[in-house]
């Protein structure tokens, strides 16, 4: 387009220079809005790229976590728990959740006789947004229904799996067990592995045998420091300077420090081999969507609040065998406790559940850790 300058008077040879540095400007202006465009689309196509890449890692991730999931599913012979009116639904109810780490691996060969090496009950209040978490020694002294008589906690799994574990931890505190999470030695190890590993404090230096029962081959030394997952592991199971109760305290330490780390940013793209990691060792009756519910306590809540609980007791050894027994008043207190919490009524006490010791109660169970 040519712009023609007329100004009466003025001689031509300065009206074709007016017209030519006109015309030039307008170019000049067309060349600066391509650049601007072109400038755009390099800000906006990476952009778009890599909001499709999020969306795609997002929904490979959702179906691999419903597929392992479906896989790692196994229910527990019961719709729901005898303590309960109704079915619950966590996106409306407060739950329980019974979560059992088992000593279980391919060196041992004991996936029939597997122990519960951590046990620990989480109750979650919908309003508050809030975990209590309560660990229960394993040599602590209680009644085990699927057998009758007291012995052991941890021995509740060898003789009936979870189930067993559940009704037993219903009776010792008088809750409902909704749900139940079982893993193994190689689930918690290769999650703090896929999580790259967790920051904890060391309490003190001791050496520990690994998940293939290799003895002393972790070394810790005290400090604040990041574990991977067999040194986590290592000082998830050690007593060897303390007791139960101080171990049940670490253990509660080193599963917020693993929610805490996966529930982080920078754990997002770890969320694959976290998800393969739990599929492959662990089995638990909550389905896909349940868990959905749950994490919606980590993201939704801001700065999750959990409020750690252990119960007391003393050391207590008839005909040489080692127990943890239950203080009777500090038990009732965790009863009201996670009662209050879940919002139910006390259950009616069951006096034909509590019973004396047995002699039978180690017979074809023994401790070697």
């Amino acid at each position: 387009m040519m712009y023609i300058v007329c100004i009466r008077g003025m001689p031509n040879f300065l009206l074709k220079g007016a017209n030519i540095i006109m015309s030039k400007q307008v170019r000049v202006k067309r060349t600066r809005k391509k650049r601007i465009r072109r400038r755009i689309y390099f800000i906006l196509i990476p952009i778009l790229i890599a909001f499709l890449g999020i969306l795609g890692y997002g929904g490979y991730l959702y179906m691999k976590a419903d597929t392992v999931l479906s896989e790692s599913y196994e229910e527990v012979e019961r719709e729901k728990s005898p303590l309960r009116e109704a079915v619950v639904d966590p996106t409306i109810d407060n739950v329980s959740v019974l979560i059992m780490g088992v000593d279980e691996n391919e060196h041992r060969g004991n996936a029939d006789s597997s122990r519960t090496d951590a046990l620990m009950v989480a109750t979650f209040n919908k309003d508050e947004k809030s975990i209590n978490l309560v660990s229960i020694p394993r040599d602590s002294l209680v009644y085990i229904p699927e057998v009758g008589y007291e012995d052991k906690i941890n021995h509740a799994h060898t003789f009936g799996g979870p189930k067993a574990t559940i009704e037993t931890v219903e009776n010792l505190l008088e809750i409902p067990i909704d749900y139940y999470v079982r893993l193994n030695f190689h689930a918690f190890v290769d999650v703090v592995d896929a999580l790259n590993g967790i920051t904890v404090e060391v309490p003190y230096e001791f050496k520990e045998s690994n998940s293939m029962d290799k003895r002393d081959s972790i070394h810790l030394l005290p400090g604040l420091q990041t574990l991977d997952g067999e040194e986590a592991l290592a000082l998830a199971r050690t007593r060897k300077l303390d007791n139960d109760i101080e171990r049940g305290k670490r253990q509660q330490e080193i599963l917020k420090a693993i929610i805490e780390k996966a529930t982080s940013l920078g754990s997002v793209l770890n969320y694959d081999d976290v998800i393969e990691a739990v599929g492959d060792n662990m089995t638990t009756n909550m389905t896909f969507s349940d868990i959905k519910t749950f994490i919606t306590y980590g993201t939704s809540a801001g700065n999750l609040e959990i409020e750690t609980h252990t119960l007391e007791g003393t050391d207590y050894q008839p005909a040489g065998i080692y127990y943890w027994k239950l203080d009777p008043i500090a038990l009732e207190e965790t009863k009201s406790l996670l009662q209050e919490h879940l919002e139910i009524k006390p259950a009616l006490a069951n006096e034909d559940m509590v019973q004396p010791i047995q002699e039978e109660v180690t017979e074809g169970v023994t401790d070697t850790y």
